[in-house]
């Protein structure tokens, strides 16, 4: 099982504007050793909290023709702000490889795949225990 761990900071605002908001985590390994692609797992809280999300890791491509490696994890029926909270991001199950889009439209199909696989994920994964 792949962990990150990272402090949530302030992006673009892409997700949100797509319907998607996402916890951005700045990847300290930029060559990719960690593996670029969007994963089932969920992220795990300060108070030990843990919540079902999508995470996207790479660079992403439909917007950025050589963007900084950024993880953003879409964390599942939640509404709040986790701006400078440290998060341990566990990637559970692999769904895609990244790739660039030729739309937001098509991006917006592939998210709603991915948060439905994740979804489905869930509802069998076994979390670790921290």
């Amino acid at each position: 099982m792949i962990t990150v761990r990272g402090v949530v900071e302030p992006g673009d605002q892409r997700g949100r504007v797509l319907g998607f908001p996402t916890a951005n985590i700045a990847m300290p390994d930029q060559s990719g050793e960690a593996g670029d692609g969007v994963w089932a797992g969920w992220v795990e809280r300060e108070d030990g909290t843990k919540l079902t999300a999508a995470v996207s890791i790479g660079r992403r491509a439909t917007f950025y023709e050589d963007g900084h490696r950024l993880l953003e994890a879409h964390v599942l029926d939640f509404s709040g702000d986790l701006y400078g909270e440290t998060l341990i991001v566990h990637l559970g199950r692999h769904l895609r490889d990244q790739r660039a889009f030729e739309s937001s439209e098509a991006l917006i199909d592939a998210l709603n795949d991915d948060v439905a696989a994740t979804r489905e994920w869930a509802e069998t994964a076994v979390q670790i225990e921290a």
